[in-house]
């Protein structure tokens, strides 16, 4: 179904029927837990000491948040109120670029933003193409006026820690530091830059539901209002509330680096909720394979004599599989997962 923008200005005293979930699909379905998202301080002179923090972070969560990553703040407090000024944009100029084909860009739309969806969560998004600049930079919405300049300074400035984060984890991982790049990381960057209203009954629905990301590494920003959560990793592995640091970002490791690292790091599964009190917006910037790109174990992840935990694929095919599976996590893997 083509559903209306939650942006679009309506006042909503309850949840509309398309969002309300299945009981086991409800927020308060599955546990909890008390646990802590790792934080990982990129500032100092000890590269030794940051790697460890990514290591763990990556093992137990696939998930942390990073201080000190020399993102300006005015960089980040441009694109962030830069965003929140689309959502407020008139419908009319909004809609615009309302679609319901994944492939467009940009596209505006709420939910994941498909024709076949049945149940709708609660969310409006912009995706973009962002890097490579040239490629996306004429493509970017006219408005607000102060867009563009916003996107093309954080997107720059992000992928460039992104790219650091990436050179560190392969140096934990015992890999070459280069690893991670070329096809690797030469897909498009791409940012869903999603918007969250206030929800009235937020028992009821959620904002996303449970995933892993398909990309190797995204970096998001938000405007410190909670609602993302992670996955602690374990059976029964309860969700952890991701509580915004000032000016840090979040990252979590997809499910390509999952692969890389022969399940040694997580692909951090999340999920959003929702609230009754504040809008929720959130920049996720994603770097990801190029789609011929071949995923594999990296060498030296995988113990002699032993098979890897994945088939080789391409990318192209992974995102195949994950869109069958709606991005649920056990579901995407096991069509991978090696059987010799």
């Amino acid at each position: 179904m083509a559903a209306e923008p939650l942006s679009n200005g309506a006042a909503y005293q309850s949840v509309p029927e398309s969002y309300v979930l299945p009981g086991d699909k409800r927020p308060g379905s599955s546990p909890s837990s008390a646990a802590a998202i790792p934080v990982v301080d990129l500032g100092g002179d000890d590269p030794d000491r940051i790697v460890k923090q990514i290591m763990g972070a990556g093992r137990e969560f696939g998930f942390f948040q990073v201080i000190n990553h020399g993102v300006p703040g005015q960089v980040m407090g441009e694109m962030m109120s830069s965003a929140e000024e689309f959502f407020g944009l008139p419908t009319e100029e909004k809609m615009v670029l309302y679609s319901t084909d994944s492939k467009k860009l940009p596209r505006f739309h709420t939910s994941i933003g498909n024709d076949q969806e049945k149940l709708l969560y609660w969310r409006d998004c912009l995706k973009l193409g962002c890097y490579p600049l040239e490629q996306f930079r004429h493509q970017w919405p006219q408005k607000p006026a102060r867009l563009r300049a916003a996107l093309e300074a954080y997107t720059t400035a992000v992928r460039a820690v992104a790219l650091r984060l990436l050179r560190l984890t392969a140096a934990g991982l015992g890999l070459d530091e280069g690893h991670f790049e070329g096809e690797l990381t030469a897909g498009p960057v791409i940012m869903n830059v999603n918007h969250y209203v206030p929800c009235p009954e937020p028992s009821l629905t959620m904002g996303l539901a449970p995933h892993c990301d398909p990309n190797v590494v995204t970096v998001l920003a938000d405007n410190g209002v909670c609602g993302l959560q992670a996955r602690q990793r374990g059976s029964g592995g309860g969700w952890v509330d991701v509580e915004p640091l000032p000016g840090a970002l979040v990252v979590n490791f997809g499910h390509q680096m999952e692969v890389v690292s022969n399940g040694a790091l997580r692909g951090g599964e999340h999920r959003v909720v929702t609230n009754a009190r504040a809008a929720r917006t959130s920049l996720a910037t994603f770097v990801m394979p190029a789609m011929g790109c071949a995923v594999a174990a990296a060498p030296g992840m995988v113990p002699d004599g032993e098979a890897p935990q994945y088939r080789p694929f391409t990318y192209q095919e992974f995102m195949g599989a994950y869109t069958a599976a709606i991005g649920d996590r056990d579901a995407v893997l096991a069509r991978f997962q090696n059987k010799d």
